[in-house]
């Protein structure tokens, strides 16, 4: 059986240091957590991940095992907002910061089978956040993204330039929330390695 690496086959996953690139993204369902505040210390955010992976590999061997079809499981996301989007860009400060964890749920899944596997796992692992978790429609449409390098503490320039240079010499405006999409694994990968698409929704 062939395993979809997502990261390899989307478009939406792919970018270059140092380049911003115009996408234009499809809609697509995701599992989804809500939060608010300094992920690095906030409670919330680490029974959301505890939340997203148990369904999202419960989503994978279903559809192995029930549909035919194995996947990766595709990387973990997250939406990030603030009142004052430059908390995002100069101040750094998280604690602003409100955000949604995010899990991209394969087209070819349909709901009532996404609704047994989150039954399943409510029943067998109870997850902390598991009656916070929804499914969603995402739709971004035209998006500005790069790849980032680097620390998570070390996107404030690549973003302003982002917000300040490329959107309005482009003749674009920001709408939607900041959406991160973390390559790689930032519990196994040390800061300066780490690979993260940077995206931002907007329009003409």
């Amino acid at each position: 059986m062939d395993k979809t690496d997502f990261k390899k086959t989307l478009d939406g996953y792919q970018g270059k240091p140092g380049e911003f690139r115009l996408v234009e993204l499809p809609a697509t369902r995701y599992l989804m957590v809500d939060g608010h505040g300094d992920p690095n210390t906030s409670p919330a955010f680490a029974a959301a991940v505890e939340t997203l992976y148990p369904v999202a590999y419960g989503l994978k061997f279903a559809s192995k095992n029930d549909l035919g079809r194995d996947y990766v499981v595709p990387p973990l996301e997250g939406l990030w907002s603030a009142d004052d989007m430059d908390a995002f860009t100069a101040a750094r400060d998280k604690s602003q910061w409100d955000w949604t964890l995010l899990l991209m749920v394969p087209a070819w899944i349909e709901a009532e089978l996404v609704d047994e596997v989150v039954a399943r796992v409510r029943e067998r692992k109870s997850p902390p956040r598991i009656d916070d978790l929804r499914v969603e429609r995402l739709d971004e449409g035209l998006c500005v993204q790069t790849l980032h390098i680097g620390s998570f503490d070390d996107e404030g320039p690549v973003l302003d330039r982002l917000h300040h240079e490329f959107v309005p010499a482009e003749g674009l405006r920001l709408t939607g929330r900041h959406h991160e999409v973390y390559l790689s694994d930032a519990r196994r990968t040390p800061p300066e390695r780490r690979r993260t698409i940077l995206r931002q929704p907007v329009v003409r």
